[in-house]
């Protein structure tokens, strides 16, 4: 006979405990437990349940590998992120804030596999058949093998799987999908859990791919317990501003593919289009000549990519200067105004300093420090660097210029794009041989990276 027992869990953590609390231990938010009826059978003591299958173990040299099978849609973007293309009976699981464009993207995904011959389930927990065939007449999605279905039922789920058997099937989303057999109201932490490993077992059994959409919290994480993010496959963010028309798709995790790669796309009236040179896009609306702006190569996955750094440097009567930071981190730039400070004495304690990256794009590679400090030091001394300067090169805290990754790429990239000097750390000079029309300037310290760049220094 089964037996009901209350326990409660965190929305945010997953963390569980007999009573409730104000505040989770596991995360300290406040106000996020829950109450959940847990129906626990009672059966034999000590029983253990076998799979149907038995394996053995085998030794590591006996195992043949081979490299996954993909399918490669017609959308580069989107299949450079995950590595090449979309693997058969992966779970990709996608976050990102309300009204980002999730359901657009994957909606554009699913159109361009069913063209390709391909049988796709879009399962909408949010909206009605109606709903999603609007959205689809605006995308202009037209497809016989595209199936449209709206249920949150995850029994009524696997039937319908059953019955259509796609190849791939896109969830949206998953926070909207209940298990009848589980008590806890659809969104909190079990019925999160239970619904994606029964939506993993359908992936890997059936060798079908399965698109998750996921909620984001206010603090930009997926909604759920964060076991979630460990049981899928891929785990991709949809990056951007309401602001701006572009939005960047970033992978945070995959197994099959690298982890530090990102999809470019900008939003249009028809929908999502490719940036297939993101440099251009970031670029097309600098201002020439300001002091202040700066050019930096930075890495992103696989590709280089240009982007402008603006400083904003003001005398401030307060004791206390600001501090402000947008697309890099704040506790660097503080890092190196310190820097600045002690190496070149220049007084930058009664300054208040705003940094922003140009496009809303977010940086965290150590191979932007020249270039943000550079940048600092432009708009002090109200001197404008020279526009076609490119700067790369991490700092470090004795004011030396220290060594990146992969600068061939970045400076074949500031070529391409018209730049005409790149100012670099030293000890990447040797081992390549520079590309025609560009300059390139080894700098030891950065008191060699300002001389370069300024006439009084």
């Amino acid at each position: 006979m089964a037996k009901k027992k209350s326990k409660f869990m965190c929305s945010s953590c997953g963390y569980e405990a007999a009573k409730w609390m104000g505040r989770c231990p596991g995360c300290g938010e406040w106000n996020t437990m829950n109450e959940e009826i847990e129906v626990i059978s009672k059966g034999p003591r000590g029983a253990f349940q076998h799979s149907s299958t038995t394996t053995k173990a085998t030794p590591i040299i006996q195992v043949e590998a081979q490299e996954e099978t993909r399918i490669v849609t017609q959308m580069d973007e989107f299949n450079r992120v995950l590595g090449g293309g979309i693997v058969p009976g992966s779970l990709v699981l996608i976050g990102g804030d309300p009204g980002i464009g999730k359901s657009t993207l994957l909606l554009q995904v699913s159109a361009l596999l069913s063209n390709q011959g391909m049988r796709v389930l879009y399962i909408s927990g949010e909206e009605s058949v109606r709903q999603t065939k609007l959205r689809a007449e605006r995308l202009g999605v037209k497809s016989p093998e595209l199936y449209i279905y709206s249920e949150t039922n995850l029994e009524f789920l696997n039937q319908t799987i059953e019955e259509v058997q796609p190849k791939f099937v896109i969830v949206d989303s998953i926070q909207t999908v209940h298990h009848p057999e589980v008590t806890s109201a659809p969104g909190s932490v079990s019925q999160v859990r239970e619904c994606t490993a029964e939506l993993m077992r359908i992936a890997k059994t059936k060798n079908i791919a399965i698109f998750l959409v996921g909620h984001v919290t206010k603090e930009g994480q997926i909604a759920g317990p964060r076991i979630l993010e460990h049981m899928v496959d891929t785990v991709l963010y949809f990056e951007g501003e309401r602001h701006h028309n572009h939005r960047i798709l970033r992978s945070q995790k995959n197994r099959f593919g690298s982890t530090n790669e990102i999809a470019i796309f900008e939003m249009l009236q028809g929908g999502l289009k490719e940036v297939l040179n993101p440099s251009e896009l970031f670029l097309q609306e600098r201002s020439q000549g300001a002091p202040g702006s700066t050019i930096v190569a930075s890495m992103e996955g696989t590709r280089p990519i240009l982007v402008e750094i603006q400083s904003l440097v003001t005398p401030t009567s307060f004791n206390y200067p600001k501090r402000m930071a947008t697309g890099v981190d704040q506790n660097r730039v503080q890092l190196l105004m310190a820097v600045l400070e002690k190496r070149m004495g220049m007084m930058l304690q009664a300054q208040d300093a705003y940094i922003k990256v140009a496009g809303g794009v977010k940086l965290d590679e150590p191979a932007i420090d020249l270039a943000v400090l550079t940048s600092i030091v432009s708009s002090f001394k109200d001197q404008a660097v020279n526009p076609t300067d490119c700067f790369i090169g991490e700092v470090g805290l004795t004011g030396e210029v220290r060594r990146v990754s992969r600068i061939e790429q970045r400076v074949q990239e500031a070529t391409k794009l018209g730049f005409r000097r790149a100012v670099i750390p030293a000890s990447n000079i040797g081992g390549w041989d520079f590309p025609e029309g560009i300059q390139v300037v080894g700098v030891e310290t950065i008191s060699d990276a300002l001389r370069a760049s300024f006439r009084d220094l």
